[in-house]
């Protein structure tokens, strides 16, 4: 498999019109690093393996790694309340400033809209400013009641970091986990990352229109490298190297009500799932034209890393995880879900309307012919970057609907539920969305 896994990888990219990726994988004591095509479209700069691309939400697993570090140094406990290392903590609803403890933060369960994506300087106090923005964040849903995606709980989280160490999280990240593992092409701050190849994002075949993301996101998005070394990081979780106790954070803190899109659990930091009756954790991010997936199997101890700067990544990363698992571990990736053979007798009106949380919008309206159509409309700082997506709305049972996002072939998820008052929501991309109107 490892000698064929370069060429079959730039069949792959272009099968998925991917300009560029790089993939590393651990596997029975052994690495193996592949790439192929190209890190800009425009500059023609080939892509090797120690280029640095953008690993997006893959951030977030070693800002929890970081968050664990301090809780076996006994300064905190998962279940600390956030107001007692940050007084100045603030959310809009006063009980969950009271309330929300690190655990919710660390497991997507605080509820708080957490899809802030607001400049706040270079400087090096741009967490502590993006923290005190988060003053007028309302909720989502009640405090640890369900699981919903929060960026903004991880920089919260990077914000408690600095907190505890007098530190800038950058440097935290450095101390507590690139110097111990020996990492050289972990990066955060774009004037580092110049000094090595890096990956350009591209949309729509085009590079795109901004290289990154804002410094206020770091501890929940910022971190460049190449894959291998973070299949080093996710070697440290499988044998040891980061913390005491690294299976800790494999532990379900909740389940993801949306089981198709990611997995089935939330842990700390990890997304867990079990492929073949193997326990797999994961993590995956996008940023702006670029995409990065992790997976490890603590079984077979096997890590593997992909990324991709554009095309249909997830799509294609879904594909190399399909074969290299099959080859490599004898394990079968479930597979996108797909539209029943017959239709679905549902009633698509009750769930006609608009669901809206920070960051986006949904509309699901119903059409003469009673067919469901979805609308998906970004807000905020990021929808001058986002053009609004239409597509069918298919429902496969009463609870499950599949839709295309625009140049994709694979469908994706979105799953109804109710909370115990009532309200409707709609969870889809691991996050849940509640019916506004």
């Amino acid at each position: 498999m490892a000698g064929a896994m370069g060429q079959r990888l730039a069949e792959l990219i272009a099968e998925y019109e991917v300009p560029g990726s790089a993939l590393a994988y651990w596997h029975q004591g052994e690495l193996h690093e592949f790439a192929a095509g190209t890190l800009n479209v425009d500059t023609g700069v080939e892509a090797t393996t120690d280029a640095l691309y953008q690993i997006g939400s893959v951030t977030k697993v070693w800002t929890a790694t970081l968050i664990m570090q301090q809780v076996e140094q006994g300064r905190l406990t998962l279940d600390t309340p956030v107001i007692e290392v940050l007084p100045e903590f603030r959310v809009a609803d006063p009980e969950v400033t009271k309330n929300v403890t690190i655990r919710h933060l660390l497991s997507h369960t605080s509820g708080i809209d957490g899809d802030q994506f607001i400049d706040t300087g270079r400087g090096d106090d741009c967490v502590e400013k993006y923290v005190e923005a988060c003053a007028t964040l309302a909720q989502n849903h009640p405090l640890g009641v369900t699981q919903s995606y929060c960026n903004s709980g991880f920089v919260i989280a990077g914000r408690v970091l600095e907190q505890l160490t007098g530190k800038r999280w950058d440097d935290v990240l450095r101390e507590g986990i690139c110097e111990p593992l020996g990492l050289t092409h972990t990066w955060t701050l774009p004037e580092n990352v110049l000094r090595f190849r890096a990956a350009m994002g591209h949309e729509d075949g085009e590079t795109a229109p901004v290289w990154g993301l804002m410094r206020s996101m770091g501890p929940a998005g910022l971190i460049c490298a190449r894959p291998a070394d973070v299949v080093a990081f996710g070697r440290a979780h499988l044998e040891g190297g980061l913390l005491e106790n690294p299976a800790a954070m494999w532990e379900p803190q909740v389940d993801i009500p949306n089981p198709y899109t990611l997995g089935r659990q939330w842990g700390i930091g990890w997304i867990i799932d079990e492929w073949s009756g193997h326990k797999v954790i994961s993590h995956g991010g996008n940023t702006i034209g670029q995409h990065a997936m992790l997976w490890a199997v603590p079984d077979t101890g096997t890590v593997v890393c992909v990324t991709a700067n554009g095309g249909r990544s997830g799509e294609f990363t879904r594909a190399v995880a399909t074969e290299l698992f099959a080859e490599l571990d004898g394990l079968t990736v479930p597979p996108a879900p797909s539209l029943p053979e017959t239709p679905a007798g549902v009633d698509v009106a009750p769930y006609a309307g608009v669901y809206e949380r920070a960051g986006a919008r949904i509309t699901v309206s119903v059409l003469d012919d009673g067919k469901a159509r979805l609308r998906l409309e970004a807000t905020g700082e990021l929808a001058a970057l986002q053009e609004p997506e239409e597509s069918d709305f298919v429902p496969v049972d009463e609870n499950l609907f599949l839709f295309q996002a625009p140049g994709t072939r694979d469908w994706m998820a979105a799953v109804f539920f109710e909370l115990a008052d009532g309200t409707l929501y709609m969870h889809m991309g691991a996050r849940a969305t509640p019916k506004v109107g």
